[in-house]
């Protein structure tokens, strides 16, 4: 189902992703952290859905949809480096803040920071090239 999409994400070149495939990879995004501590929670899953809500302008039905989406695109997948790649490639910084600040608010969902999803936001943020600071930041807008 995701084979053109995961084709043009795993390019050695990605082009810059039309709109609908950029919201695939930041859901997508948002579900691997989630996923990260091995713990998919219903309340890490509600908070994706209000960030699909809020980021695209979308009822809940909308989101859930392109949540179900993204959870299938992030389980074919084959790594993170490819996503924050097409979406560092995608959007400006200040966007890209602003993805660290929604996936900051998925690890903040359950009220508890594991180790696995320190690990992967810390990995995340550089690879999106986002400062620690501005990642801190992010973070604190959240808690």
């Amino acid at each position: 189902m995701f084979t053109d999409l995961l084709r043009r994400l795993t390019a050695p070149e990605p082009e810059q992703l039309p709109d609908p495939d950029a919201r695939l990879a930041l859901g997508a995004l948002l579900v691997r952290v989630a996923r990260s501590d091995g713990d998919y929670a219903a309340v890490e899953i509600a908070q994706i859905d209000r960030t699909l809500m809020a980021r695209y302008n979308m009822g809940p039905a909308q989101a859930a949809a392109l949540r179900a989406q993204c959870e299938e695109l992030e389980a074919e997948a084959p790594d993170t480096v490819r996503f924050t790649r097409a979406i560092k490639d995608a959007v400006d910084y200040d966007d890209r803040v602003g993805v660290i600040a929604a996936m900051w608010s998925v690890v903040m969902a359950d009220g508890v920071r594991e180790d696995e999803e320190d690990s992967m936001m810390r990995m995340v943020a550089s690879l999106l090239g986002v400062t620690d600071q501005d990642s801190h930041k992010a973070r604190l807008r959240i808690s």
